[in-house]
């Protein structure tokens, strides 16, 4: 004797879909309120903090303008131009309501927008950072899979004693090595400079391609060892088991359950490696003779510019919120876990 399904009426079918794209928005907007709820009070505080620096700092436009033999009122008048004469509620108001507008201020140093001066720096960190990015997941992905996948063979040891090695290279030293093979001894990249993409993808890709390197290997490094321990746990779970039992092919199992569940700790990984790419390849935007922002920030840290420290300040409590928001909402969508909450 043989059973007929019966057919699911294409109006169910329509009524499943739409209940389940609800229920994707209803958990987009719901990560998105949460990131609100703690982006908001986080912002607030930082930004306070942030131009509190300036008071608590005792530096002044009047000193780097005029010297430390400027007299008193040479000071006073410097500043009363500058508004910090006015209570510090009062300028911390108009500073803030400036950067909800994104003005930044005025450089002490030479007068000019800092957003404009941020803003070119960070065009050229951006598009290393990214492309760093990309290399270092790509990569980091394919060992790490590898290993996960060959586990407690050769192969495994090979990849965890590589990512280990690429570990604790400093960057600076990566970047030497590479300018002095690749550049200078093949002559395949240029040595250092920065060419904007509107200028040309070809040359804009050969400019960023060594400082990506550089910064890449750290990614590698964490991505590969976050998801191989994330997918041999997987493996190891009841649910891998019971799709072994139904008689699931190793691809489907793979892609259908141990790496969806395995991809969440590795995406809070780079929720945190973004920002830092950005903001921390001081040393390799010397070396590769890059205008990028960590070296902004550094040289208006040095000469006491405290309206550019704010400004970097501000875009950096940006970029680390922003990249976070967008890491919980792949969460959401990708992994089982982040969907039910968890």
């Amino acid at each position: 004797m043989t059973t007929t399904e019966t057919p699911v009426p294409p109006a169910l079918r329509r009524g499943g879909a739409a209940a389940r794209a609800r229920h994707t928005v209803l958990r987009v907007l719901a990560t998105l309120a949460r990131s609100a709820a703690i982006f908001v009070p986080v912002f607030l505080v930082a930004t306070f903090v942030t131009f509190a620096l300036r008071a608590l700092s005792g530096l002044s436009p009047a000193r780097i303008q005029l010297g430390e033999q400027a007299t008193p009122e040479a000071i006073a008048r410097v500043e009363a131009q500058w508004g910090l004469d006015r209570p510090f509620l009062v300028q911390y108001w108009d500073w803030f309501t400036d950067v909800l507008h994104g003005e930044l201020g005025t450089s002490w140093t030479n007068g000019a927008d800092i957003s404009t001066l941020i803003a070119t720096g960070l065009g050229v960190s951006l598009s290393v950072a990214v492309f760093a990015l990309v290399i270092g997941v790509t990569a980091g992905f394919a060992l790490g899979t590898l290993a996960a996948l060959r586990r407690t063979t050769w192969i495994d040891r090979a990849v965890t004693g590589f990512v280990t090695v690429i570990s604790v290279m400093p960057a600076f030293v990566v970047g030497i090595v590479l300018v002095t093979v690749l550049a200078v001894g093949l002559g395949l990249f240029p040595s250092g400079g920065y060419v904007p993409a509107a200028q040309g993808v070809r040359p804009w890709l050969a400019h960023i391609t060594l400082p990506a390197l550089a910064l890449s290997l750290d990614v590698v490094a964490d991505v590969a060892r976050q998801l191989r321990t994330s997918l041999v746990s997987a493996y190891r779970e009841n649910y891998v088991t019971g799709a072994v039992v139904r008689g699931l092919g190793p691809r489907r199992i793979f892609f259908g359950h141990v790496l969806r569940n395995g991809l969440g700790p590795t995406l809070a990984t780079l929720g945190l490696k973004f920002p830092a790419l950005v903001g921390a390849s001081v040393v390799t935007e010397w070396i590769f003779g890059l205008q990028g922002f960590g070296r902004f920030a550094n040289d208006s840290a040095q000469t006491g510019d405290v309206p550019a420290v704010q400004g970097v300040l501000v875009v950096s409590i940006a970029l680390v919120v922003s990249f976070n928001l967008i890491v919980n909402l792949v969460l959401v969508r990708v992994t089982p876990a982040a969907q039910r909450g968890v």
